[in-house]
């Protein structure tokens, strides 16, 4: 659609601008309609320099535009929560299953089964079809290296080292209210504690005042980290070593305990506009069409497809790792609780 250039005689009034911005944002999904049968709408948990090349090369194989916004897990569960029954989009892309699986309860998703369905490992697919499985994701941690050397310290390689005083205001994670990797963290500090409620929480209040920064975004603390603002945090494993790909002196490292790792999903909305178009897109991003790209344009995930195989590096850097799987059922049941609970009385005790 081609705007037609107007001249205002006179400043447009708040109104009149306002109701231009809403206009703007109604018309971000919105197709011509020769082109509506060859588009389809999705909300990316995924950031944008991950999500745009899978996209892309979804539409040189199929022939089928994505149009896409991207998220953060709590928001993106929000908006298709909020938009049940009239959704924006047909499809919700990547993020941690457990966000998937709160949207399960809100019942915001369709079934569906892609071929790869049956291939694919029981805990990378919802038995009923809800949502499948596109890679999967460790947490880590990751400390500048900096840092450590100054304050004559190892790199973390227990829950526990992360609450020595260096640490204290120097520590960037994830805030639970928008971010699936801070519920991951959360329930791997369940899990570790034996899901013993007042055990892991007690462990989250020691924790924060060595937390200098809750970031709105899973990957958001990387940065300060690498630049050394902060000594370092807890990130998804995708995040942590594409930050050390850049030139930043990190060190990832694994605690003894153990620590989690999510399943990446796909799920068809209820009442998509374009249930066709969005089938194809979860059939192709949960084969190895999709995740044999990873490794191409150098995003390290773990493949979700037993099909695809793990790049070299980033299976050398999980060798000796202990990582145990986030229960889908169990995080999703309990993951509003848990992250009001978490924000009462750990982020504003």
């Amino acid at each position: 659609m081609i705007a037609r250039q107007r001249r205002w005689r006179h400043a447009p009034s708040a109104t009149a601008v306002i109701a231009i911005l809403c206009l703007a944002v109604l018309g971000t999904f919105a197709p011509t309609p020769a082109a509506a049968a060859e588009t389809l709408n999705v909300y990316s948990i995924w950031p944008e320099n991950w999500a745009r090349p899978m996209f892309e090369e979804f539409e040189k194989a199929t022939g089928i535009k994505v149009n896409f916004v991207r998220f953060s897990s709590g928001e993106a569960l929000a908006r298709v929560i909020a938009e049940k029954g009239n959704p924006r989009v047909d499809v919700l892309f990547g993020g941690p299953v457990e966000t998937f699986a709160a949207g399960i309860s809100e019942g915001v998703f369709e079934s569906y089964k892609p071929p790869s369905f049956a291939k694919l490992p029981a805990r990378f697919r919802q038995a009923d079809g809800q949502w499948v499985a596109i890679a999967d994701d460790p947490l880590v941690f990751m400390t500048n290296d900096k840092f450590i050397k100054e304050n004559a310290l190892k790199p973390p390689s227990s829950w526990n080292d992360l609450l020595a005083s260096p640490y204290k205001n120097m520590l960037q994670m994830a805030d639970a209210r928008t971010s699936g990797t801070a519920v991951t963290r959360i329930f791997s500090i369940l899990e570790v504690n034996g899901r013993d409620e007042n055990k892991a929480f007690d462990y989250m209040k020691k924790l924060r005042p060595n937390v200098q920064l809750y970031t709105k975004s899973g990957g958001g603390g990387t940065l300060p980290v690498g630049l050394g603002q902060a000594g370092g945090g807890i990130f998804f494993i995708v995040d942590a070593l594409d930050t050390k790909a850049k030139g930043y002196e990190v060190t990832i490292s694994f605690p003894r305990e153990g620590i989690g790792t999510a399943a990446e999903a796909i799920a068809l909305i209820k009442g998509a506009k374009n249930p066709e178009a969005a089938k194809k897109l979860i059939d192709w991003a949960s084969s190895p069409a999709m995740q044999g790209l990873f490794a191409k344009y150098k995003i390290n995930f773990v493949p979700a497809h037993p099909d695809v195989a793990l790049e070299p590096g980033l299976a050398a850097v999980l060798k000796d790792a202990k990582l145990f799987p986030i229960d889908a059922d169990y995080a999703g049941a309990n993951r509003k609780r848990i992250v009001e609970r978490w924000v009462a009385e750990v982020l504003n005790p």
